[in-house]
């Protein structure tokens, strides 16, 4: 696969009869695509008049909240022309080195992205993300690309992005668009300037807005702050991008480490963080707050912890103010055990149960504030998912998101061994995307 090019996919236009595919990559060791020789700036050609123009590309409305449903690794790490549904539970199985790892690795970058990171936050090593036997071309370039469909209320919206890796990491070309009308189209027109040229769907008399943007921020992401949303074309490309951002960013990257979790913690406002470090706040917080997720987890834990298990407790220093430590209450008559003697197992599956019986209140994410908590759906990304896990404790999991996923506030996206996807494939609900196969 060769370098990522120096123009977008296509330019805004009021109207097209079908969703344009990506532009392809070079082939290794040739040049780059027609786009990159010859788009230096996404000019706009034959515009439609006012009365076309912002026309709604799609009516249908199948989401009543926004999110990922599809994640496209046009040239990606192991992946060409990869495109991955992913439904309210998606499960990406297959032998080491066949990308699991980076498909999730990519959706955690959109999402950082959409979140405001720079591109060097989203891809702190974005050599190791150009496809494999990329050669370079006559100016030393080699890029990775990747995109998402987002459904929601707005209806399908395809994001597209092109990134150059090497010898410069930067964005080169982001496309925005919907039914097959672009939205929103950047090219790079001098590799001299740190800014591409953009050009988003106006409507009325104007059309198409130009301007530059930074070539190492999310354009989609900007836009909100760029668009009056004065006209109905502005209107649809602002509905658009907001769906996306808002759908990327609803977005919890969770990979416990008992190594971190057996330590009593100081108490704070309660958020679990991504590696789970302060459960023992956490579950501080959920026993006196969420009395219903809590029994919940109790009794997961029953199942998931060995011995009698009558609940989840927390012990202070009297006063308060000091540390916080976990046990699990083995009943009367029998000693409780702290959360820092269990088993590794036992403590990445309390955490995971945690992660899927709560929501963005009691996880550390950051969700768009400008739409309720209740129109929004928190993805849970977990690479190597079952790590750990024995078979009872991975079919529990299963069991949980099954029920949390079903009532559409939550949504899993994890790796996992072939053990958890053999299990997996027989339950209705699960998608099991098979990878290496």
């Amino acid at each position: 696969m060769g370098p990522a090019p120096t123009g977008p996919p296509g330019p805004p236009t009021a109207s097209a009869s079908a969703a344009p595919a990506p532009a392809p990559a070079a082939a290794p060791g040739g040049p780059p695509g027609a786009a990159a020789r010859t788009a230096s700036d996404p000019v706009v050609p034959g515009q439609a008049g006012p009365r076309d123009a912002g026309r709604p590309a799609e009516p249908a409305q199948r989401y009543p909240r926004p999110v990922v449903a599809e994640l496209r690794l046009s040239a990606f790490g192991p992946h060409r022309s990869a495109l991955f549904p992913l439904g309210p539970l998606t499960l990406f199985a297959g032998p080491s080195g066949s990308g699991k790892s980076q498909a999730l690795e990519a959706y955690a970058a959109l999402a950082g992205l959409a979140s405001g990171a720079t591109l060097e936050e989203a891809f702190p090593d974005p050599c190791a993300r150009i496809p494999d036997r990329a050669v370079p071309d006559a100016q030393r370039r080699r890029g990775f690309r990747l995109g998402v469909t987002v459904e929601g209320p707005a209806g399908a919206v395809r994001l597209d992005l092109a990134v150059q890796a090497e010898p410069t990491l930067r964005i080169v070309g982001e496309r925005l668009s919907q039914g097959g009308q672009i939205l929103l189209a950047t090219a790079l027109r001098d590799p001299g300037r740190r800014s591409v040229q953009a050009a988003w769907l106006t409507g009325g008399a104007i059309g198409v807005t130009r301007a530059p943007l930074p070539d190492d921020r999310l354009g989609t992401a900007l836009l909100p702050l760029r668009v009056a949303g004065s006209t109905a074309g502005q209107r649809q490309v602002l509905a658009a991008a907001e769906q996306v951002v808002v759908a990327l960013r609803a977005v919890f990257p969770c990979d416990p480490r008992p190594d971190r979790m057996r330590a009593a913690v100081p108490p704070g406002e309660g958020r679990l963080l991504g590696d789970c470090a302060n459960l023992a706040d956490v579950l501080r917080r959920t026993r006196s707050e969420c009395g219903t997720r809590h029994a919940l987890l109790a009794e997961a834990a029953r199942t998931g912890c060995a011995g009698p298990v009558l609940g989840l407790d927390v012990r202070a220093p009297s006063g308060g103010g000091g540390p916080v430590a976990a046990v699990l209450d083995r009943g009367p008559d029998r000693p409780a055990t702290e959360l820092a003697r269990l088993a590794a197992g036992e403590l990445r599956f309390l955490a995971l149960a945690l992660v899927l019986l709560t929501g963005p209140g009691v996880l550390a994410v950051d969700p768009a504030a400008e739409l309720l908590s209740a129109r929004q759906a928190l993805t849970v990304l977990a690479d190597d998912f079952d790590r750990g896990l024995d078979r009872r404790q991975s079919a529990e999991l299963l069991r949980l998101a099954l029920l949390s996923c079903g009532r559409g506030h939550i949504r899993l996206v994890a790796a996992v061994g072939e053990g958890t996807a053999a299990a997996a494939r027989d339950l209705e609900g699960v998608a099991v995307v098979d990878l290496g196969a």
